[in-house]
């Protein structure tokens, strides 16, 4: 109860405080302007946050998170220009003339002075030209290192490959394949991840997809892959029926599975000394990883089972380490739908939208405030400002990159962000509340600064 009054009373005060304030902006814009009002708000609402700091008690950490949803109300502040120097002062100086009272003689010279030169300047660099200094500097990947991990991505596929048709030979795997970021074009800063997917090969007609939503998990993320003909085919003819749970095939149990084999039964040494690195599974992962070091990289393999093209739509199902009663579902993987999207779109109009997504992945991986926003993030909203018909040339790069940044704020303030191919998955979900304050932020404070970003 006291806890409560004292929220209670904390609650009073802020509704008073926030009273002064938008008092003290609605009299600013009539005497100072709407530049003067913006610079005033940010100062005002800074003392509200300090104010709040102090008064409040140590365990209340939603200052930030309110802080940065006020701030986001009010436009960025406009840089006044300097103002030019008064002519008097911008005039050249004249040498003076002698004094009539000084002596006529030679006066003393001090010995050979080197007259000091007045350092240059500092560039100011345009937002334009940072961001494409910064895509030079921390997106680009040296095509050998690019060149290194698919390599080395290849032989572990052949390698993976072999050791399963040698440990399962009764279960029917398709070829191992490579892919990913990396091989579309659209890995940031380093070649330090690959997929591999590992398909499994499903008899046709004994397999149908049931959507997530109308199972009893009702998560629209996933899908059910159903055992069906049981009457002509009865439990084991498929020699995936030992992976059923409840007349549905399990991505769990295929998960522990491979797990295991993966930790205990590969001689990754002897793997690792034939391909010339150094590889062992990931055990701090309920993923499917391996870890690889190369004199020259590290790199890390997701090893992914999945289920291609199980209905007429083509749909990717990935076997996922889901919680509670999505455990045994697929997880609908949209990252190659996307990545064709992305490309359709700049090839129509010759555009840079994937250049966006690698420098907002750049952004992303070099703060740690910002780490909890994924690749997926990202990819959602590029593809909605990637729809609209705008100016996507190079040239207005910088333009689009703060449009992505408004975005991002303006969806953590409504803690949404629907996928573009599902809108009724919400990709923001996941994040705690605390994250999405750390995260807006520090977007927020980017967006003033953008600079500050790269």
């Amino acid at each position: 109860m006291a806890e409560f009054s004292q929220k209670r009373g904390k609650r009073h005060g802020d509704e008073g405080l926030g009273s002064m304030v938008d008092f003290l902006l609605a009299n600013a814009r009539l005497v100072l302007g709407v530049g003067g009002a913006a610079v005033l708000g940010i100062a005002t609402l800074a003392v509200k946050r300090f104010i709040d700091r102090a008064t409040s008690p140590r365990d209340e950490d939603d200052t930030k998170g309110d802080s940065w949803k006020e701030l986001s109300l009010l436009k960025a502040t406009p840089h006044l220009q300097p103002r030019p120097p008064p002519a008097a002062l911008s005039q050249p100086v004249l040498p003076l003339a002698p004094s009539p009272s000084a002596p006529e003689g030679p006066a003393e010279t001090d010995p050979e002075v080197t007259p000091q030169l007045s350092s240059p300047a500092p560039l100011c660099l345009t937002l334009q030209e940072r961001l494409l200094a910064f895509e030079r500097d921390r997106v680009t990947i040296p095509a050998a290192q690019v060149a290194l991990a698919k390599q080395l991505a290849g032989d572990i596929a052949l390698e993976l490959q072999a050791y399963f048709r040698s440990k399962f030979p009764e279960l029917p795997f398709g070829a191992f394949v490579p892919g990913g970021p990396l091989y579309d074009g659209l890995q940031a800063g380093a070649a330090d991840h690959v997929r591999l997917l590992v398909p499994l090969v499903l008899e046709p007609g004994l397999w149908s997809l049931v959507p997530g939503v109308d199972t009893v998990a009702r998560d629209p993320r996933c899908w059910a892959v159903r055992r069906t003909q049981l009457e002509f085919c009865p439990r084991g003819s498929s020699p995936w029926d030992r992976f059923l749970v409840g007349g549905y095939l399990s991505s769990r149990i295929l998960l522990e599975l491979l797990r295991k084999a993966l930790a205990a039964s590969v001689n990754w040494p002897a793997i690792g000394s034939l391909l010339g690195c150094l590889i062992w599974p990931s055990m701090a992962s309920e993923e499917l990883l391996l870890e690889v070091q190369h004199e020259r990289l590290e790199l890390t393999v997701a090893v992914l089972v999945a289920v291609p093209g199980a209905d007429a739509d083509d749909r990717l199902l990935l076997a996922w380490p889901l919680e509670g009663l999505a455990g045994n579902l697929w997880l609908q993987d949209l990252y190659p739908v996307e990545a064709a999207r992305l490309r359709a779109l700049d090839d129509h109009d010759a555009g840079t939208r994937r250049r966006l997504l690698l420098l907002l992945c750049a952004v992303c991986r070099g703060c740690s405030a910002l780490g909890h926003l994924g690749r997926g993030h990202l990819t959602q909203v590029v593809l909605r400002l990637g729809e609209d018909n705008v100016d996507w040339t190079e040239a207005a790069l910088g333009e689009r990159f703060l449009q992505a940044l408004e975005l991002l704020i303006g969806s953590l303030e409504q803690a949404s962000l629907p996928c573009h191919f599902n809108p009724s998955v919400n990709l923001f979900s996941s994040l705690r509340e605390e994250e999405i304050d750390d995260i807006g932020y520090a977007l927020y404070s980017g967006l003033q600064e953008p600079e500050g970003l790269l």
